[in-house]
């Protein structure tokens, strides 16, 4: 699960699926970069749905590869969503049939002069800490593909992965460049849910979908929850370990929390 953080603002979950296209409900639909603004979509469901954003990446001759302009359309779409109060859960799909995304795009990389690489990787890291939850369909492909290439993953790869699925299966695919399907995502644990694909090719997004209106009715609103917060803290305050918390960092020492 996902919190983005905006002042005292949280977007409680994002949704990446990894399958693509999003059909009918009805949503205000923004457009980023007027250069380029079918690149990305992003849609703002409404009634019964309301809260929930989808994120639809559309470069289908590049594959959704990611380049520059994509990055900065996609940050400058999240900082719109998290000033939005109102918005609970984001999904990210792909709207290209039978595409999610093909990384990098290495035709504009070889284009970049050495100097440009560092910082656009860096930013394409950052963008990628901003993704949550995972959602497949079974017939999904995913991979760490970078060796083949004789370069790293360099979003952020080396270090969420092993994190994820363990030291010595994340060595395995990154070394080995090995590609795996839904299905093989799901018992490695590299995503939440594999799905059945279905005939339109949605059943990863659907699922995401249901997934977004189970959570939503679970947030409370922010005067409600800062209640709660108060409630909870009150409880805290008679405890001998608060107490003892207090007087480790006065004497500059290490806690000895008893439970009481």
């Amino acid at each position: 699960m996902l919190l983005c953080q905006h002042q005292s603002h949280f977007v409680q979950l994002m949704l990446v699926v990894l399958c693509p296209r999003l059909n009918g409900h009805s949503a205000v639909i923004r457009y980023y970069s007027s250069d380029s603004k079918d690149e990305l979509h992003i849609r703002y469901l409404d009634g019964e749905d309301s809260g929930i954003v989808v994120i639809g990446i559309n470069r289908p001759k590049a594959k959704n590869a990611i380049n520059k302009n994509l990055v900065k359309m996609m940050f400058e779409a999240v900082e719109d969503i998290k000033k939005n109060k109102k918005v609970r859960s984001v999904i990210l799909c792909s709207l290209v049939p039978g595409i999610f995304c093909a990384g990098a795009d290495l035709k504009e990389r070889a284009k970049m002069h050495q100097s440009e690489v560092g910082p656009f990787v860096s930013k394409a890291r950052a963008l990628i800490t901003e993704l949550g939850n995972l959602i497949s369909s079974n017939i999904a492909k995913m991979g760490l593909v970078e060796t083949t290439l004789a370069i790293i993953p360099g979003a952020g790869g080396t270090q969420r992965l092993p994190r994820v699925i363990g030291v010595s299966l994340a060595k395995e695919l990154i070394f080995a460049a090995r590609v795996v399907d839904g299905t093989q995502a799901q018992q490695m644990g590299l995503v939440s849910h594999s799905v059945e694909q279905n005939n339109s090719g949605d059943a990863a997004y659907l699922r995401a979908l249901e997934l977004a209106r189970e959570i939503n009715p679970q947030e409370v609103d922010l005067s409600t929850g800062l209640a709660i917060e108060e409630a909870c803290y009150s409880q805290v305050i008679p405890t001998k370990d608060r107490l003892e918390g207090l007087s480790a960092f006065k004497e500059k020492r290490q806690p000895q929390y008893k439970g009481e």
